[in-house]
């Protein structure tokens, strides 16, 4: 019987899950699995694809649908809720439920890039569904940290407050970037931060990982930060996703 998962969100064309999928199947020897791109001009459209897609088994989300999409849901698992944001659908019985792999895939790549021997407070720009996530994995390694949005009631800090105070971006030695800001097609975007401030001591990481080096990454680079991008945080996230699928 014929099996289909995709990604949905509103732009997926940029995306590698296609071709990681696809390439996993024909492995696997798995003909009757097909992955697809599904782009959603609004959440409300899910429901046709729910209604009319034959074989639907499991959806990745991605943006901006990672907190929208929890309505859409019959059962959000434990920690998803917890969250907020929800990355994985498996679609069984005619029943959704909702997961998120996005912090214990962030969590398991930020484990093994940091070092073991430095103290790290955090910097996330962004509160968006990601961020959640990613606050979520932060929260479990111990590693302080604060939120960066426009909108002063949404995050700890401005990004013309981070500027304002330069101290805080000198002294918080982990930058992690979770808005789309530089992802393709608009690669000349970045967050607007002081990157003067950074410096060899600096770890900056990008959940972008198309293109491999966004603007964001390429000015931390040029004041000597560490940098990293999000294609690992990707390949373990599609093999938690393929996990629940299969399960």
């Amino acid at each position: 019987m014929e099996k289909i998962y995709g990604l949905i969100g509103a732009t997926v064309s940029h995306s590698f899950s296609k071709s990681y999928f696809d390439e996993k199947f024909f492995r696997d020897g798995l003909r009757d699995y097909h992955y697809e791109l599904f782009p959603l001009e609004k959440i409300q459209e899910i429901e046709n694809l729910f209604a009319n897609t034959k074989g639907l088994s499991g959806l990745n989300v991605t943006l901006p649908y990672k907190e929208q999409i929890l309505k859409y849901l019959d059962e959000v698992d434990p920690a998803a809720k917890e969250i907020g944001a929800v990355n994985v659908v498996k679609v069984e019985n005619g029943k959704r439920k909702g997961y998120n792999t996005d912090s214990a895939a962030f969590l398991e790549t930020l484990e093994k890039w940091l070092p073991k021997d430095k103290e790290f407070k955090a910097i996330v720009l962004g509160t968006g569904g990601s961020s959640k996530a990613v606050r979520q994995a932060l929260v479990k390694l111990n590693i302080p940290h604060q939120t960066v949005s426009r909108d002063k009631s949404k995050g700890d800090l401005t990004y013309d407050g981070l500027k304002k105070d330069t101290s805080i971006l000198k002294e918080t030695l982990l930058v992690i970037n979770t808005t789309p800001l530089g992802m393709y097609p608009q690669t000349e975007l970045y967050p607007p931060i002081a990157y003067e401030c950074l410096t060899k001591n600096h770890y900056v990481y990008d959940l972008i990982y198309n293109p491999a080096r966004t603007m964001f990454l390429q000015k931390a680079e040029m004041r000597g930060a560490t940098i990293k991008n999000g294609l690992e945080m990707l390949h373990v996230q599609a093999e938690k996703s393929w996990q629940i699928w299969n399960n």
